[in-house]
């Protein structure tokens, strides 16, 4: 059952082939025997889950029940879950419990999904490996010596690993695609303000979004038809109406014009990588599509924009984790001083550190007009260049990351090593346009993610075209060897 897709596991559960008790309890006693080979999970909730569960058997049972009714799903650790621990991946968190489901969660459990539990992740979203968690390094199912991406590594890994089906994640400067690409999943990032940022804890506020991390693209579809919907309660979710994204997946795409832009297959892109990401845009063509070279000048300037503003942005985020009010606090505070001190020393990691005094100086005066006001010069630039391109292309392809999975460890002394693995996916989320990772082959033995992005809100096209390339090769099919 393990091996089910979300699509697959709801035609099951109608034909009454099983139940969702029957799936839920298979999974767990996958998530127990397996996952400490991974880390994907820092909480799991069985008892809950099996009550989940039972509810969507009687649901089901009736005749009336939603469309995922029954199916299991797990968070990121980053949804706020009522009465169920949400860490954040940070010591700061450990002990964070809200009375409160962020309005993801919410949609989920309306839709009558069964939440497994939390997923495992960069301590406050912060990393491209999952290296940074409290709870320790998430590992690759494709081989458990090198990082899975991050940072919802944790979801990828459990999907990649058939621990669950599909999971939440967020996506600030590639942190749903990258781990796709390197665990061999779908991930998807809609377009900023699609899905609710309410009741996620956030990093960066003008960049985070929520989006699903799932097998094929048809559950990506299924995942986001429940995910994204408008929210009064948060004030950059667009105003637009719940839509179901299976709709056009099998529509042609015969005359589809393929943007390919020439900055992403040049200097720092493993050549490996690049012949499977051509290949794939060869496959596009013998499907109809056509190819058109573009350029997105600025796209060289997207990683350094991005590092002062996602880091400014984060400093203002995480000034309210100060041991008054929820969170870690320090034993036996001399004074005030030495509460906030103490407590944000001990509580954050040292990425989270870093992040923070890179935001902090950039918002100094006599420094916020040279480096974030200009970041948000530049960043204007990149949205310009994607709207140029959109007037003469469908949608844009090219790889999602510059290398397949690295070893454990091999970047954590250079920071900048690690920011370039984002160097293709950045962009988007500067701009705001959605974006997606679909596997396309593999590069020394590991998994190479072919990014899609779309125009805005196109989300439909992008899964549309996605799932015609799924329908037409069977790399998404392909097991890793841990899970077995």
């Amino acid at each position: 059952m393990h091996q089910l897709t979300i699509a697959e596991i709801i035609r099951g559960l109608r034909d009454k082939q099983f139940s969702s008790v029957e799936i839920t309890s298979h999974l767990l006693e996958r998530i127990q025997e397996l996952d400490n080979q991974f880390n994907s999970f820092i909480t799991v909730t069985g008892d809950q889950a099996i009550k989940e569960a039972a509810a969507a058997d009687a649901r089901l049972a009736q005749g009336d029940a939603p469309a995922l009714c029954g199916v299991p799903i797990a968070h990121k650790d980053i949804f706020c879950t009522n009465g169920v621990r949400t860490s954040c991946g940070s010591k700061m968190l450990d002990n964070f419990v809200p009375p409160y489901d962020a309005t993801v969660v919410d949609n989920f459990q309306q839709a009558g999904a069964v939440s497994l539990g939390k997923t495992n992740m960069d301590e406050f979203a912060m990393g491209s490996s999952n290296e940074s968690s409290f709870y320790g390094a998430v590992k690759n199912p494709w081989n458990v010596e090198r990082i899975p991406g991050g940072s919802s590594g944790g979801s990828a890994a459990a999907v990649a690993a058939l621990l669950v089906p599909g999971t939440t994640a967020t996506d600030t400067g590639g942190s749903i695609r990258q781990p796709a690409a390197m665990t061999g999943t779908t991930g998807l990032k809609p377009t900023y303000g699609r899905v609710s940022r309410w009741g996620m804890i956030a990093f960066a506020s003008s960049l985070d979004q929520g989006g699903p991390i799932t097998r094929t693209a048809e559950d990506a579809a299924l995942m986001l038809s429940v995910m994204a919907s408008p929210d009064k309660k948060d004030s950059t979710c667009l105003d637009r109406p719940t839509q179901d994204y299976t709709a056009n997946l099998n529509d042609s795409i015969k005359g589809l014009k393929i943007g390919v832009p020439s900055e992403y297959f040049g200097e720092g892109l493993d050549s490996e990588v690049g012949a499977r990401v051509q290949e794939a845009l060869k496959d596009y063509e013998k499907l109809g599509a056509e190819l058109v070279e573009i350029s997105l000048p600025h796209s060289k300037l997207a990683v350094p924009a991005y590092y002062v503003i996602a880091p400014a942005e984060a400093s203002a985020n995480l000034s309210r984790f100060d041991g008054v009010r929820y969170g870690y606090r320090c034993e036996n505070p001399a004074d005030l001083r030495d509460l906030y001190m103490r407590s944000r020393g001990e509580g954050f990691g040292e990425e989270v550190k870093r992040r923070i005094l890179v935001g902090s100086y950039a918002l100094s005066a006599g420094y916020y007009d040279a480096y974030y006001n200009k970041a948000q010069q530049v960043r204007r630039l990149i949205k310009q260049d994607f709207v140029d391109a959109f007037d003469k292309v469908d949608v844009i392809m090219g790889p999602t990351a510059p290398n397949p999975a690295f070893k454990l460890g091999e970047k954590n002394a250079d920071p900048v090593a690690m920011y370039l693995e984002d160097i293709y996916t950045i962009a988007t989320n500067l701009a705001g346009l959605p974006g997606m990772s679909i596997p396309c082959g593999f590069a020394h033995g590991l998994p190479v993610g072919l990014q899609i992005i779309g125009n805005y809100l196109d989300e439909a096209r992008m899964l549309n075209v996605a799932h015609q390339f799924q329908q037409a090769s069977d790399w998404h099919q392909k097991t890793a060897p841990a899970a077995e």
